[in-house]
């Protein structure tokens, strides 16, 4: 099995050049091996979640050589699971692609995607956080292309702040794993975790500033308070495709918190006690109470949507921020769940807005199957929101009960309710003038002598399968959610296992 880790990474990277240069000129050829390389993908990634289940952690070594010295990559519990939601959420936005014609619209787009795929399950794999950095540098390279494809000024004007704000981050992650090799000798995460045990408060200043600048860094990449501004621009002036896809990209900034802070810098480690804790809670407060002010005072669906993002990262936040094994399980079963429901609205959206010639939240003559999307709309903005019967609702009730010490009940129940009440409100504003005050406008009727207006082509099955397929899966996650929120719990079991991670990755772990 230790021989399949490495398939999620070679993949992509194999298929990347292959469709750039060879089938950039034939979309039809380009489409064919991009959708069949990421079924094999979501294939690949359900066989390592099946392994991954049994709690057995498998490590693959670069060239065959030992850890910390070569490269190694990592599967657990934990990253099994991020490059199988990965997957297919990545299948899913690829057939919406192609479907709608996005994919069309630029030449390198699916070179671009596979790069993103060969990046972001890179990132969930590796074992060393210098690896981590060269993966979020190729997930990162790959984004800036797609999220200007088909081009436009407020896209190229979004997208290059994006690109600012993510090399200022990139430079700082720089900053920060010079600072901490310096002070401990290895980036190998096993390594790290080992060592932070043996050294002595006193002696912790460098480390201390390598975890805060680390933690601003996957701050900056979970699009936290204060560095979360980049994210409402870029994903609501990105195509839609490429937003959805997008719903995993702040999820690899969570996921690095939860795996290096937690495994590294754990709340156990004297040396880095309360340096990250006690800044990331009051940061996903604020970031919930923006997400949620963006949502209310929205004016255009796509930063509705972005902006509900935001709140969605600021939830999962304040329960990653706790560092206990109950509070992480809630953490992970928020962010499938929140995946899932960013990448239908955005999809949604997509269908929505291209009928309706803008993403403007004014009443406008009905359009061609507007009960169709108004139900599927309904169904990922409840989803969104954590009302029942879908799985925010349960998402949102994990957080709350994972959150009940005094001391941070009071400041984390009321941003999540207040949060939520605010949310239901924009969306449901969103909708009312979508879709209901809409059916209430006379389609115009043209002057004699004028030609009549053309109308939108009504969605094809499989333009409207995607969305309807991420939205399915809002469903199933809420009715299987004892079997996986068993596996959740186990994964969070696993992840504060540090002796066995350890062990497994370095080699020490006693036979038998």
């Amino acid at each position: 099995m230790s021989n399949w880790i490495i398939a999620p990474v070679v993949l992509p990277a194999l298929l990347a050049p292959l469709i750039g240069y060879v089938m950039r000129h034939d979309i039809v050829l380009a489409r064919a091996a991009s959708i069949t390389g990421t079924f094999l993908l979501a294939l690949i990634a359900t066989g390592l979640l099946m392994a991954a289940s049994g709690g057995e952690t498998f490590v693959y070594y670069l060239g065959d050589w030992p850890a910390p010295f070569g490269i190694v990559l990592v599967l657990d519990r934990l990253s099994a699971l991020m490059v199988f939601l990965t997957s297919i959420l990545a299948l899913i936005v690829l057939v919406h692609a192609v479907a709608t014609g996005w994919d069309n619209r630029g030449r390198h787009f699916h070179a671009l995607f596979m790069f993103q795929l060969m990046g972001i399950c890179g990132a969930f794999l590796t074992g060393d956080i210098f690896n981590l950095f060269v993966f979020f540098e190729v997930l990162l390279i790959a984004s800036y292309g797609l999220m200007i494809h088909a081009g436009g000024k407020a896209r190229m004007q979004a997208g290059l702040q994006y690109v600012v704000m993510n090399l200022a981050g990139s430079t700082l992650f720089l900053f920060a794993l010079g600072t901490l090799y310096s002070s401990v000798g290895t980036l190998n995460i096993a390594d790290l975790a080992q060592r932070m045990t043996e050294i002595p408060p006193d002696e912790a200043g460098l480390v201390r500033v390598a975890t805060m600048l680390l933690m601003i860094v996957f701050a900056v990449k979970a699009a936290m308070f204060p560095v979360q501004f980049w994210l409402p621009g870029t994903y609501a002036n990105a195509p839609a495709p490429v937003a959805a896809l997008f719903a995993i990209m702040t999820k690899v900034g969570a996921y690095a918190i939860i795996r290096v802070h937690t495994m590294v810098f754990g709340p156990d480690i004297a040396a880095t006690d309360g340096v990250t804790g006690a800044w990331l809670f009051p940061a996903a407060i604020v970031t919930i109470a923006i997400g949620a002010l963006g949502v209310l005072g929205a004016r255009r669906l796509m930063p509705l949507i972005a902006f509900s993002v935001l709140g969605s990262m600021g939830t999962l936040m304040i329960a990653v921020a706790a560092f206990t094994p109950e509070a992480t399980t809630a953490a992970l079963y928020y962010l499938v769940h929140s995946t899932f429901a960013a990448a239908a609205l955005f999809l949604i959206a997509d269908l929505v807005v291209s009928r309706r010639g803008g993403d403007g939240l004014t009443a406008m003559p009905a359009t061609v199957q507007n009960g169709l999307f108004a139900a599927l709309f309904f169904g990922a903005a409840i989803g969104m929101a954590g009302m029942p019967p879908l799985s925010g609702f349960l998402g949102k009730l994990l957080v709350l009960d994972s959150l009940r010490q005094p001391h941070v009940m009071t400041w984390a129940w009321g941003a999540v309710l207040i949060g939520s009440l605010f949310t239901i409100v924009g969306f449901a504003r969103a909708g009312s003038l979508l879709f209901w005050k809409s059916t209430a406008l006379p389609m115009p009727v043209p002057a004699e002598g004028e030609e009549a207006p053309v109308l939108p082509l009504a969605a094809r099955p499989l333009e409207v399968a995607p969305a309807m397929a991420a939205v399915l899966l809002l469903g199933m996650l809420a009715l299987f959610a004892g079997p996986v929120a068993n596996y959740l719990e186990a994964t969070a079991g696993q992840l504060y296992d540090r002796d066995g991670y350890v062990g497994a990755v370095l080699g020490t772990e006693e036979e038998g």
